[in-house]
């Protein structure tokens, strides 16, 4: 346990302390391999449960402990409360590990916070103030706020309180993904599209290498739904790739443009995987004019960067690195980036926006801008498979009612 708390330490203060994301964080870590399931489930834990951890810690503490310390608090306190871990043996441990750690001042004060949690608990808020909600359900009081304000205080909690972790695949188009399924003795759940499964326990193994199947979330396939197809298709903002190699089922020929080198490199890599040869992954900002691209796509699909507080199951560390101010920049970001690639649809051609946003001002809020400015595009009535909400302007798939989904989409029309 003193190695797997040792591994915790270390990818965790890449986080906390250098700002890493924590999937990086893990990926540049030595873990050992036989601990590194634990090791990725307490990191992934203590970030999901940061706020209402730092609660817990300003309950117990007189003043705030420095950074190192508190990492090995956030540690102890989740394997005691959340995943019910024995508290002699993770005081003791990290105390163990405070010492080796050539903390050896503070381990007393590490084990003394530890102990008075065991002894005395800590309740956490039940109200329905918007502070409360944020500790009780570990949320950023903005996104909170933004939540209740969006969709009124019983729905706002429904989505904050869902908490399960889904893994989906999406089957090539020439397999049979339930008969593979049944054969591989993998337990499943279908969701409304037919290549596309929830699985459970399920291992990875070469087929995925040879192309038979991908990772693909149920949300990201229900944007894939609404596309329509046709010759060329730009996928404006494309990595890592999965929308862009599911399309290339229904275009003679798929665009798909990253404004990172090594982003490209990965839709070449999904691609290629796939068997999918009709893509073509390019290096392109999309804020930024293409002349050679203006009136040239039957559809363009601009999945916009976003908040990703429609995925913050799969990616915990949003609640560190999101702020309100950082949520206003990147809805004119998605604003600008609309407008722009909007001039490379034909006449007569579609423009699907898409994010993996909850939040209505990077959703139903750019739209509402960019049609204010651009009389030449019109929303086209949509439907889904996957139960979502409908608002104004598009569809808003929501996690507590779409399989764990929190996405956005918008069909448009250029008249």
């Amino acid at each position: 346990m003193l190695v797997t708390y040792y591994d915790c330490y270390q990818v965790l203060s890449k986080v906390y302390q250098k700002g890493s994301f924590i999937k990086q964080a893990i990926s540049s870590t030595q873990i050992e391999p036989l601990g590194k399931a634990r090791v990725i489930k307490i990191c992934y834990g203590v970030l999901d449960k940061d706020v209402t951890l730092d609660y817990i810690i300003s309950s117990l503490c007189s003043k705030p402990p420095k950074t190192t310390v508190k990492i090995l608090i956030k540690i102890g306190l989740y394997s005691i409360k959340y995943l019910e871990t024995p508290p002699h043996l993770v005081t003791d441990n990290l105390v163990s590990l405070c010492k080796k750690l050539g903390k050896t001042g503070v381990s007393g004060f590490l084990n003394a916070i530890l102990r008075r949690f065991c002894r005395e608990g800590i309740d956490l808020p039940s109200g329905n103030k918007v502070k409360d909600l944020s500790v009780r359900f570990s949320c950023p009081e903005f996104i909170v706020k933004k939540l209740v304000l969006g969709y009124g205080l019983e729905t706002a909690i429904k989505i904050l309180s869902y908490d399960e972790d889904k893994t989906f695949i999406r089957f090539n188009d020439n397999q049979n993904g339930e008969e593979y399924l049944k054969s591989n003795a993998v337990e499943y759940q279908k969701t409304p599209f037919s290549d596309t499964f929830e699985v459970k326990k399920f291992t990875l193994n070469e087929d995925f290498y040879s192309g038979v199947y991908t990772f693909q979330s149920v949300g990201s396939r229900a944007i894939c739904s609404v596309v329509t197809g046709g010759e060329k298709l730009l996928d404006c903002c494309s990595a890592p790739g999965g929308k862009a190699v599911k399309l290339s089922e229904i275009f003679d020929s798929v665009t798909a443009c990253d404004i990172h080198e090594h982003r490209v490199e990965l839709i070449k890599s999904y691609a290629k995987r796939m068997g999918k040869s009709n893509v073509t992954a390019i290096l392109r900002d999309a804020t930024e004019s293409c002349e050679d691209f203006l009136n040239s796509f039957d559809t363009v699909l601009c999945d916009a960067p976003c908040s990703g507080t429609g995925v913050i199951k799969d990616n915990p560390d949003i609640k560190l690195n999101r702020t309100e101010t950082a949520v206003s920049a990147l809805s004119e970001l998605q604003l600008k980036i609309l407008s722009n690639v909007s001039s490379y649809v034909k006449n007569g051609g579609e423009l699907i926006y898409s994010t993996c946003s909850v939040l209505t001002e990077e959703n139903d809020g750019v739209i509402e801008k960019f049609l204010s400015k651009n009389d030449n595009f019109k929303v086209v009535e949509t439907k889904n498979a996957l139960n979502h909400l409908k608002t104004e302007f598009g569809l808003q798939f929501l996690p507590h009612i779409s399989q764990g989904a929190g996405f956005y989409l918008c069909k448009l029309k250029k008249l």
